[in-house]
């Protein structure tokens, strides 16, 4: 699918384009408290995950433009007790280059349409209160209601970080 300049498809689990994806993410570790994650994922370490959401049945899409990965986003079990099983959290990064181009917005949108296919019931995000609110209001624009807070569960370059908790139905 086409969106934004670029194009929207399930990611390949081959090792140039998992480097694309590694380095996007290494980006957020390094640098910011977007994510909780201090140590960024090696390829093997992505090649794993992209097979182990494939077992599932869960989608793990890559937004392409003439550079390459620009973005990705997944969704993966939201715990691992039976019970759980028709609810998923999201994932969702864009390359701070391809940021501000309606990326994230067609990732996350393509992503809940796929989850719902995949059976979904309800899809979870996470997202840490960093001040700034793109990452909530790019959810709540498509359908997330904030359901929670968790306050300062996390410790990273030197700062207590809240969670918001929000969440939609993706299925039937």
């Amino acid at each position: 699918m086409n969106h934004a300049a670029a194009t929207i498809r399930d990611a390949i689990p081959e090792t140039a384009e998992l480097r694309q994806i590694a380095a996007i993410m290494e980006h957020y570790v390094r640098n910011t408290v977007v994510t909780f994650a201090e140590t960024a994922p090696d390829v093997q370490e992505w090649e794993q995950r992209c097979r182990d959401l494939e077992a599932h049945g869960l989608p793990f899409l890559v937004a392409e433009d003439h550079t390459g990965v620009v973005g990705f986003a997944y969704v993966a079990p939201w715990r691992p007790k039976a019970a759980y099983r028709h609810t998923v959290e999201d994932t969702i990064y864009v390359a701070p280059s391809a940021a501000g181009r309606g990326i994230g917005k067609a990732l996350l949108s393509v992503l809940i349409e796929r989850a719902g296919v995949a059976g979904c019931r309800q899809m979870v995000a996470v997202v840490v209160d960093t001040g700034n609110p793109a990452s909530a209001e790019l959810h709540r624009r498509l359908g997330f209601e904030d359901v929670g807070r968790l306050k300062e569960v996390g410790f990273k370059h030197d700062q207590w970080l809240d969670t918001v908790l929000m969440q939609r139905r993706v299925g039937a």
